[in-house]
């Protein structure tokens, strides 16, 4: 079972799985094509002699290094970052190897905002600000697709679970009084 179907309570659903936006990834695409053509370049610029192979190895090396480092991590990074919005709550994982997450319940947010600038506006990203009740503060994620679409979503799920914990409240209190087998609870007095 895959992340986040693993998480989820009976009764969950997910509404939304994101990833940063697609052009976190923008740049480490280019550095690879930059790498690519710049170690084919140099391993065939090599002078042939004794120490070409030593000296190809020697670029290859580097490349690889440089490969890993600045695209493999940055690759890995946005694939393991998950946004995920549920019917009850918000829930965040980021990290390649040792990994960090936060589930907020969406009974415990407060105030949901976002911010963009003008870039950010035009590629449909953002920051969202989420304020939740307890002694945390607020969490902030970055570079969110349709950063305003989200929030407005998680405002409109923070309504629809108040609306179903009313509900609940509603069923238990009138199975409560209702007594057993639809009888009235017999009072003592």
């Amino acid at each position: 079972m895959a992340y986040p179907d693993k998480v989820l309570a009976e009764d969950e659903e997910v509404i939304r799985h994101l990833h940063p936006h697609w052009l976190t990834v923008f740049w480490p695409v280019v550095r690879l094509l930059l790498i690519v053509g710049a170690a084919s370049f140099g391993m065939a610029a090599i002078p042939a002699g004794r120490q070409q192979g030593v000296f190809r190895m020697l670029v290859l090396a580097v490349a690889l290094v440089l490969l890993v480092t600045v695209v493999l991590v940055p690759l890995l990074r946005w694939r393991t970052t998950h946004y995920v919005v549920t019917t009850h709550r918000l829930l965040f994982r980021e990290g390649i190897l040792a990994r960090r997450g936060r589930d907020i319940g969406l009974a415990r947010i407060t105030d949901v905002s976002y911010r963009q600038s003008l870039w950010e506006r035009i590629i449909n990203s953002g920051t969202l600000t989420i304020e939740s009740a307890g002694d945390s503060g607020p969490t902030v994620l970055r570079q969110i697709p349709d950063s305003d679409g989200v929030q407005q979503l998680l405002n409109h799920m923070i309504e629809e679970d108040a609306d179903r914990r009313a509900q609940e409240s509603a069923g238990y209190l009138g199975e409560y009084y209702a007594g057993p087998h639809g009888t009235a609870p017999q009072r003592y007095v």
